[in-house]
């Protein structure tokens, strides 16, 4: 079994105007941005430090004419790709694209959970990934969440397909349960049925910054507006929920205000 195996191990944006999205980003997260030099795609590389991180693309056609919008994706690593398309189909999800081949990287395929949710598996071709970051370094990913179409079967489906196993429930009240999920035993993240006024089901990726304010500021002079928040969650962390200017969700995670 691969160590990637399950884990969430790339996330990119595809968007309606890179060259902003790069400008934002960079001014709002600190990410440094490089052309990948992948002949015939565009593909910007988003880096902290010597750390890849995640990518930036144009929508492609295809899904541009199928009415894709700007949105964040994240990349689940399997050990083989081509038996996980299937099992996705299988247990209801849907494979939009793929599996293909990235040169010198590995093979992907676009999918959608039962309810649409949209996420991505990959096969690495070349060796293991770097370790992940310690936990909240900035310019990272540390939480992922689902708004799912129905938070119990969503939950199925991914434990079913990644191994992703049951942390702390927490009661919301009206809103119903936020499942905790661990990877490897390590809490990843938080399943909720999605709010009504959501029009689909989405993952939505928390990036660590290292204080809230701030970064809000930054979000708000780029162009970027926010969805909700800053609040403060069990733990002691602050959030806030964002659109960047092109329209993708995000969300923002620190120790502080």
């Amino acid at each position: 079994m691969s160590k990637t195996h399950g884990k969430f191990v790339w996330y990119d944006v595809m968007t309606t105007d890179t060259k902003a999205a790069e400008k934002f980003y960079r001014n709002v997260i600190g990410w440094d941005a490089k052309d990948s030099g992948m002949p015939g795609h565009s593909y910007t590389l988003l880096s902290m430090g010597s750390n890849m991180v995640g990518g930036l693309m144009p929508i492609p056609e295809d899904a541009r004419k199928a009415g894709a919008r700007p949105a964040w994706m994240g990349y689940i690593g399997v050990g083989d790709i081509e038996a996980y398309a299937k099992r996705v189909m299988s247990a209801g999800g849907a494979i939009h694209r793929g599996p293909e081949d990235i040169p010198g990287v590995g093979r992907f395929a676009v999918a959608g959970d039962p309810h649409g949710a949209g996420f991505m598996l990959f096969q690495g071709t070349i060796g293991e990934a770097p370790p992940p970051a310690p936990a909240g370094t900035p310019g990272h990913v540390g939480w992922h969440e689902l708004h799912a179409g129905d938070g119990a079967s969503a939950f199925d489906f991914y434990s079913g397909l990644f191994r992703w196993t049951k942390a702390e429930a927490m009661p919301m009240g009206d809103m119903g349960v936020y499942q905790i999920f661990a990877i490897d035993g390590v809490p990843a993240g938080g399943m909720m049925t999605k709010m009504p006024q959501s029009p689909v089901p989405f993952w939505l990726y928390y990036f660590n910054v290292e204080a809230l304010d701030p970064a809000i500021a930054r979000a708000k002079n780029g162009g970027g507006q926010i969805a909700n928040g800053p609040m403060e969650v069990p733990g002691g962390s602050w959030i806030v929920q964002c659109f960047d200017p092109q329209g993708a969700m995000f969300a923002m995670v620190a120790p502080k205000r």
